[in-house]
């Protein structure tokens, strides 16, 4: 447990106070008083994301891997929507979607999202799976790479800020995480917790990536 503070306290120092910064950024972008969106705004905007997510916001494989919503952090789910719409995060077709919600009805799919709990779509190899548990229970100390559940919890379904992993995708847990630099973190000026992930998504290997993911994608 002491190598695991270690690695905290020493080459995340910075990444922690991002984390601090964010969560008030995001505590002051809350509207205590906002009214509630009415059923007949929110089911259709609710539809058209399924149309993508999946009917359960279970994700979909098609041209390109469309995550799991279901079950996701409302935190999360509002950061990384306001990500697309901030170019902080890049993706043609979620800053269409994202930039014409308004907080309200941003706050309404996240917790409606939330809920959901189907079935993972699985589909990944088991091969490795033993691996990639070991790995996320455990991290890589000698690749400064730290349990994923310190983070993400044991049961990888996350916390606030941070997501829930279980159930998502295998294919595009690797893609993010092959990925990371073109799509996250795009405006260095305006950092978010996901900086967190940089370096560790630097440091796993491919065949690390594809083991991680596997064993995420069945978890329920």
């Amino acid at each position: 447990m002491g190598q695991y503070m270690n690695f905290w306290c020493g080459r995340t120092a910075v990444a922690v106070a991002v984390i601090i910064a964010a969560t008030c950024c995001s505590a002051q972008a809350v509207e205590p008083t906002a009214k509630a969106v009415p059923e007949k705004e929110l089911q259709p905007k609710i539809a058209y994301c399924k149309t993508c997510h999946g009917q359960s916001g279970q994700g979909y494989r098609g041209a390109t891997p469309i995550p799991r919503l279901a079950g996701q952090q409302v935190e999360y789910f509002e950061n990384q929507t306001k990500a697309f719409v901030e170019r902080r995060r890049e993706n043609k077709f979620m800053y269409n979607v994202a930039h014409v919600l308004s907080p309200a009805m941003l706050t309404a799919l996240a917790k409606h999202f939330s809920t959901l709990n189907p079935k993972p779509l699985g589909g990944a190899s088991r091969d490795h799976i033993s691996e990639g548990k070991t790995i996320y229970d455990e991290g890589l100390p000698k690749s400064d790479v730290p349990a994923c559940a310190a983070c993400h919890g044991a049961d990888a379904k996350g916390n606030g800020l941070f997501p829930r992993l279980a159930g998502q995708l295998n294919e595009y847990i690797v893609k993010n995480l092959t990925n990371w630099d073109k799509e996250r973190g795009q405006d260095r000026k305006n950092p978010d917790n996901s900086a967190i992930m940089q370096p560790i998504a630097h440091n796993l290997t491919p065949a690390q990536i594809a083991a991680v993911a596997a064993y995420l994608n069945y978890l329920e």
